[in-house]
């Protein structure tokens, strides 16, 4: 199993080093405990993840936020970041050298952050940090864009100050600086006990979670969802289909709950034996027999709640969730993927005057299922004069700014198929090209049905009160790039 980015959580969370210089030589390991590293050799220096400067900018260029954490860090340098990335439309990396200094930038909303390095940092870190920093933007501000900035610029260095200390990233974690770094004018002073418990969240094991959270209602809700991507040929023979999916997960549980999550992970099965289902309505059994199969995942990414030892050994995901709604597992699937639709386009040019179309779609899922928002586009040349069209189903209609028929289906039922005939005059064009046909695309969105056939096995969830709680699981399958040449 990939968990190249699952160690991301981990190690930003482990460089929560002390406030000194030079940093100590121990990092904490994902379950807290102390890790020694060997002395670095010469020939193997240790790549160290130390910023220099974090920089907001916006899209014209200016420059709402400069905070330089080390003395290599010129305010120059926001110039040099204007002059070569913001107002030179030829780049397109998001990492740019420019002699000793690296720009790292992610581009959100309508900012820019921007994060400068000096020595050999590592940049899959770095972009870990920045994608960090717009999470607890969104934490504060509910939006983080260049009016937040703008609004709350004074918050922004402050979060700044507290979250890297001498260039080093240390706590991220929203809920553990919200209990000191407030967005509310209160004039008050910090009783002895309410700072024992600040100093324990930032620094103990849990630094995701308070303790003393109460719910008269203890509930967990799971979103499986998955984007399907295919590129089909015109005989219709499957070119690429993979899945990309996460699960997010509501945690609204008393107390530090401890939580056990099971997939059907082929690896898995093979250690269990059979596959045992859920039994009851609430954990979502009503999703597809495609998914009581075994399923091969890829690339996984987890939260940093999660302990990975025990992934590795039982394959279980064990974890204390965060309170409230975080993303658990990002994964992969390119292995068995099951098709929702399948289309069949017939395009036949008839001379240089006139384009017929004949295409039809057919849902592969169970006749129980239906899906919604279904959207199908089918481009046309680009000296169209006039389209006729007529569907069986749903309603289409030409949009010549886009140079497509757009076909809509509200609700698509499940085996069903429904067909479109249209008819395009051309106009006469001088030295007309041959029509290179762009692909035709599809969105939509089901429910209780997964490309990649993942299933959640059980949640269980222990916490020393022993109190009973309510587990929903729903599953999500939407189109990401469904394409058929």
């Amino acid at each position: 199993m990939n968990r190249g980015f699952s160690n991301l959580h981990d190690s930003l969370t482990a460089f929560k080093l002390p406030r000194q210089n030079p940093p100590p030589r121990h990092l904490l390991s994902s379950h807290g405990a102390p890790t020694d590293f060997p002395s670095p050799q010469p020939k193997h220096p240790q790549i160290a993840t130390m910023l220099s400067g974090v920089l907001v900018f916006n899209q014209k260029g200016e420059n709402l936020i400069f905070r330089a954490f080390r003395n290599d860090c010129r305010p120059r340098l926001a110039d040099v970041f204007r002059i070569q990335v913001i107002s030179n439309a030829q780049v397109r990396s998001p990492i740019l050298t420019l002699g000793s200094t690296t720009f790292s930038h992610v581009k959100h909303e309508n900012i820019y952050l921007v994060a400068i390095t000096k020595s050999n940092a590592n940049a899959a870190l770095v972009f870990e940090f920045l994608y960090r920093l717009i999470q607890l933007g969104k934490g504060y501000f509910g939006k983080f864009d260049e009016e937040a900035v703008k609004n709350n610029f004074v918050l922004v260095y402050e979060l700044l100050d507290e979250i890297i200390d001498f260039g080093y990233p240390q706590n991220t974690e929203t809920d553990t600086l919200k209990m000191y770094i407030t967005t509310e004018g209160v004039k008050s002073e910090t009783r002895p006990e309410n700072t024992s418990k600040i100093t324990m969240q930032a620094t103990g094991a849990l630094s995701w979670r308070k303790a003393d959270v109460k719910y008269r209602k203890n509930e967990a809700f799971v979103d499986v969802i998955e984007d399907v991507n295919l590129l089909m040929s015109a005989t219709g023979a499957v070119l690429r289909a993979d899945v990309t999916g996460q699960i997010i997960m509501r945690a609204y549980l008393s107390g530090t709950p401890e939580c056990k999550f099971g997939l059907n992970d082929r690896l898995l099965l093979d250690n269990d034996g059979l596959l045992s289902l859920p039994s009851g309505n609430k954990m979502g059994t009503k999703a597809t027999k495609a998914a009581a199969g075994s399923v091969t995942l890829e690339d996984c990414q987890f939260h940093q709640c999660v302990k990975l030892g025990k992934f590795d050994a039982d394959r279980i995901i064990s974890f204390v969730p965060p309170d409230g709604e975080f993303e658990l597992m990002r994964y992969r699937a390119t292995e068995n993927v099951n098709l929702p639709f399948k289309v069949h386009a017939i395009v036949n040019e008839v001379g240089r005057s006139k384009v017929e179309y004949s295409i039809g779609v057919k849902a592969n899922f169970g006749s129980k299922l239906f899906a919604t928002n279904v959207v199908v586009k089918i481009p046309t040349p680009l000296n169209t004069a006039k389209i006729t069209e007529r569907c069986t189903q749903g309603k289409a209609k030409y949009e010549p700014s886009e140079n497509n028929i757009v076909w809509k289906i509200g609700r698509f039922t499940g085996q069903s198929e429904y067909v479109l005939s249209a008819e395009a005059i051309l106009t006469s064009m001088t030295n007309q090209r041959a029509w290179s046909r762009p692909p035709l695309s599809m969105n939509f969105s089901l429910l209780m049905f997964t490309s990649s056939g993942l299933l959640v096995r059980y949640l269980k969830v222990f916490e020393k009160s022993n109190y009973s709680s309510v587990k929903w699981v729903r599953y999500m399958t939407r189109a990401g790039s469904y394409e058929i040449r």
